[in-house]
């Protein structure tokens, strides 16, 4: 593991959001590596230091009464007991709504930087050296059947060689503790991981790009599968990649 990747992944160990693999990897890396090291200390130095902080603040007693002071006055004979307990009722039912509603809103989204987090820690480790692929070759009609038996259904794997994107091979990858299948394409001297699974659906619709830790990330769905293209080339290229990918799977 490099240094590159084990920034990346510091925090995560800290909030213990990885998997036994993922954790190991970095603790090895950390016992024989004197910068991760204190940069870890630094992180939980900082973390206790919040902790034991009281950071706490106590509103002026004289908040109340101002706010009180500004809300309408109830009307008397108006509020009844029925009213106020269905009221009461009401006002649960739809507090109830509104705190599922954020708690869905907020796995997901804990979900989501969980996956982004580890597309980039893949990409990171798949630039070591013997990391890249498990299957080696140029030949779509390879690649696909090597998967078999080792996922539940094969990749859709295309040949992009003749638009400027070379397959190099595949091999299994981890996203959110779950194996998925990578493909690897080259652009000049860019490394382009395609990961694919069925499994981890992408909600949104149509296509998405965004920048994370440095990466470009294009994520899409097609014939059943999320897919996402992690790269250091840029945006455009790899917007170009995907939607080539797209066309070519019709």
């Amino acid at each position: 593991m490099k240094c590159e990747e084990a920034e990346v992944l510091l925090h995560a160990l800290l909030d213990d959001e990885l998997d036994a693999g993922h954790a190991r990897d970095i603790e090895m890396h950390v016992a024989t590596c004197k910068r991760c090291a204190a940069q870890l200390r630094d992180y939980r130095d900082m973390r206790g230091a919040l902790a034991a902080a009281d950071l706490r603040f106590a509103a002026p007693t004289d908040l109340r009464r101002r706010i009180d002071a500004r809300l309408p006055a109830p009307v008397v004979g108006q509020v009844n007991r029925r009213s106020l307990l269905k009221g009461f009722a009401g006002g649960v039912g739809l507090s109830s709504a509104v705190a599922a509603g954020l708690l869905v809103a907020i796995i997901r989204t804990d979900q989501d930087g969980r996956i982004k987090s580890d597309l980039v820690s893949a990409h990171l480790r798949s630039l070591q050296a013997d990391h890249l692929t498990d299957v080696l070759s140029t030949d779509q009609h390879t690649v696909k059947p090597w998967f078999n038996g080792r996922l539940d259904v094969a990749p859709p794997v295309v040949d992009l060689t003749a638009q400027g994107f070379t397959l190099i091979g595949g091999r299994l990858d981890y996203l959110d503790g779950k194996a998925v299948a990578a493909l690897v394409y080259r652009r000049r001297v860019h490394v382009i991981n395609l990961f694919a699974h069925q499994d981890l659906s992408i909600r949104a619709s149509g296509t998405s790009m965004e920048t994370v830790q440095g990466f470009n990330i294009r994520q899409w769905k097609s014939h059943g599968f999320g897919l996402w293209a992690v790269s250091d080339l840029n945006a455009d290229e790899l917007e170009d990649f995907g939607r080539k990918f797209e066309i070519a799977q019709h």
